[in-house]
């Protein structure tokens, strides 16, 4: 851990203060990753800022806490976490091809969630693969300050969750949720407001 505290830091765009990585850590592309302050970065992670733009493609905010087995994958997209951030174990968090996912401050997201920007594929031509055929433009999504995301909830493209909303756990979340709603199921309803 202490080899990890001082050699590792060099590795990237930026690496505040205080930042601890567990032990099976995996980086890709260290040179597009920007770490705040107080970052923790738990054991068997994986950061992946690989993208072929030169500016940094993975921002994560001072004192965000990643837990065991977290990846982060950019595939020529990005994802930005806020200050205070909480991603729990066996979270999935991708951006691909200029579909960003972006999080806000103060954020709790639960066990096994999944948040993609960008994950279908064109299949309009039969004659092509589908492996082959272009990422559909969703515009990513954008998770807003004081957000809670229960465990195993889904979060797809194309999708706004404004400030102070709940997903409840389970729920796939396919389209907006307004500011201070809490939403459940499959697909997510709002069942009602915060007061």
């Amino acid at each position: 851990m202490v080899f990890r505290k001082l050699f590792w830091p060099r590795m990237f765009k930026r690496c505040g203060k205080g930042t601890v990585f567990g032990v099976g850590v995996v980086v890709r592309q260290p040179g597009k990753i920007v770490l705040g302050d107080a970052v923790v970065i738990s054991e068997y992670s994986i950061l992946d800022g690989r993208t072929e733009t030169d500016s940094p493609s993975l921002s994560l905010g001072d004192r965000t806490i990643l837990s065991n087995n977290v990846i982060l994958s950019c595939k020529n997209g990005s994802i930005s976490l806020g200050k205070d951030v909480g991603i729990n174990a066996q979270t999935v968090i991708q951006s691909t091809t200029g579909n960003a996912v972006t999080i806000g401050n103060d954020c709790v997201i639960g066990q096994r969630c999944l948040v993609i920007g960008g994950g279908n594929y064109d299949i309009s031509c039969k004659q092509k693969l589908i492996r082959t055929s272009p990422v559909i433009d969703d515009g990513g999504v954008c998770i807003d300050n004081n957000v809670w995301l229960g465990a195993n909830v889904s979060v797809l493209g194309g999708v706004t969750m404004g400030q102070g909303s709940v997903a409840g756990a389970g729920a796939v979340v396919s389209r907006s949720i307004p500011p201070f709603c809490i939403c459940m199921g499959v697909p997510a309803r709002v069942v009602r407001e915060r007061t």
